[in-house]
């Protein structure tokens, strides 16, 4: 059984909305151009003739700057603590995506499509330390705000690049820079003058506790994994629901759509709810009751014959699934309390991408054995995730429900 340690904390003060909400609205901004770049892959087809691999190769561009490279500008930011990463991150991810249709070149694409990735591989370490820095007692909670404004951005991406193409053609995104640029002076003005240097959570923790905080990385690679176990398994129901709607229960592509919107928009109940769950009862807490209830969930969802009853599990799996969100981004920053930016470009990056790099595993798993075979499998992940969360030392006694 996992042992109890003092987990340094240095959050004393109220929670500053303020900032918590321009983070979640910057996040919303950024994520527009993880949405956007998917649903432009077939104006790019129709338009330059690619074929599916080079429009593939696209999305697989942004993914791998947005991702790879988050941590080493985590790395950056909790050294050197440039707020102005954030306003930077916003611009060069819409700049990018809106100027990627300019020029009738393929590699030009790539080029512009890279720059979005690395504006939001710059901003998410920079604005989850701006969350974790003015949360105070309510860290899951503002970071289940700030993952809110993600999630409605790649939600929302796709509908803005229709739109702009449909308007005004495939090289009218580049009307799309406006908003973007804007935005990105808004955040600018409004974070000038901001706190946050790297050494002031360890200073005020050491202040108030009389110890030196101390990064845990055993405690914090355990978290890293639960992260990439929660990206395998949302990134195979991501994949596999639309399909299993459609071979299994003979429902049309629409139908399809909607049962992973329904539990897209669960998702983004679960995230709120989660957070503050975790804020009053432990993270860790949080985080074990939430695989441990996934468990049957999926495993029932893979056994149902009836569409309806298998679409009212989606909204349950949707919540406890991503209700774990903030507590395991949470836990990480508190285990590596002088390194809060590398923990989030880590949990917030690298181990979500591990997710969809697995999900073509699993596409050989439905191949070979049929679509609940795959499902089944991401039933009986949950089981590793709730024994790697038992693992975690539990919090101090003081620091249970808080």
């Amino acid at each position: 059984m996992a042992g109890r340690v003092k987990i340094v904390r240095s959050e004393s003060e109220p929670m500053k909305n303020r900032f918590i909400w321009l983070a979640a609205l910057g996040h919303l901004f950024t994520d527009l151009n993880q949405g956007a770049v998917p649903a432009l892959l077939p104006f790019f087809i129709s338009e330059y003739h690619l074929s599916y691999a080079s429009a593939a190769g696209l999305v697989a561009a942004l993914s791998i700057a947005s991702t790879v490279i988050q941590p080493l500008f985590g790395f950056y930011a909790d050294r050197l603590s440039k707020p102005w990463l954030i306003p930077a991150g916003v611009g060069m991810a819409g700049c990018g995506v809106a100027f990627c249709t300019l020029l009738p070149d393929y590699w030009f694409a790539i080029a512009m499509i890279v720059l979005s990735g690395i504006g939001i591989a710059a901003f998410h370490p920079e604005g989850a330390r701006l969350v974790h820095n003015h949360a105070g007692e309510k860290k899951a909670t503002a970071m289940s705000i700030f993952a809110v404004g993600g999630q409605m951005g790649i939600a929302l991406g796709p509908i803005m690049a229709t739109v702009a193409v449909s308007a005004w053609g495939l090289r009218g995104t580049a009307f799309l820079a406006i908003p973007f640029v804007l935005m990105a002076a808004f955040l600018a003005f409004q974070l000038t003058g901001t706190g946050g240097a790297p050494g002031a959570a360890k200073a005020a923790a050491g202040s108030q506790a009389g110890e030196k905080a101390k990064d845990l990385w055993g405690p914090f690679a355990i978290v890293t994994g639960v992260v990439i176990i929660r990206s395998i398994i949302f990134y195979g129901l991501n994949t596999f629901i639309p399909l299993y709607w459609i071979n299994i229960y003979q429902q049309s592509a629409t139908v399809a759509a909607t049962a992973l919107s329904i539990m897209f928009g669960a998702g983004v109940v679960g995230t709120l709810w989660g957070g503050r769950l975790a804020d009053k009862y432990g993270h860790r807490r949080a985080v074990l009751v939430g695989y441990s209830a996934l468990i049957p969930l999926l495993i029932l969802f893979v056994q149902v014959k009836d569409v309806m009853v298998a679409t009212a599990l989606l909204v349950p799996i949707g919540i406890v699934l991503l209700s774990t969100y903030s507590p395991l981004v949470v836990m990480g920053q508190r285990f590596l309390p002088n390194q809060v930016g590398l923990a989030s470009g880590i949990t917030l990056g690298v181990a979500i991408s591990i997710g969809g790099i697995v999900a073509p595993l699993l596409g050989h798993v439905a191949d070979g054995f049929g679509l609940p075979a795959a499902l089944t499998v991401l039933a009986f992940l949950t089981v590793p995730a709730v024994l790697l969360t038992l693992m975690l030392p539990r919090p101090h006694a003081s620091e249970e429900k808080k």
